[in-house]
């Protein structure tokens, strides 16, 4: 089980990382703790968007806030 402060280092990451790949970057790579790194390119930008409300979910079910999942949305 990881930690509170992990959680939010990895979200700080993938939040900055979605900015560089939404602002032109071809790739971005994302670490994943202990587990290696993920890279990301244009075409799996929801993909990283989702794992970014997974750990918003996450961090606020272990701060107490609502445990509800994202919703997220497909056009």
């Amino acid at each position: 089980m990881t930690d509170l402060s992990t959680l939010k280092q990895r979200l700080v990451e993938a939040e900055a990382a979605l900015h560089r790949l939404m602002t032109g970057e071809l790739e971005v790579t994302v670490s994943v703790g202990g587990y290696g790194a993920t890279t990301y390119n244009q075409a799996s930008a929801d993909r990283l968007s989702a794992y970014i409300a997974r750990l918003k979910n996450e961090i606020a079910s272990r701060e107490g806030g609502s445990r509800r999942g994202p919703i997220l949305m497909r056009f």
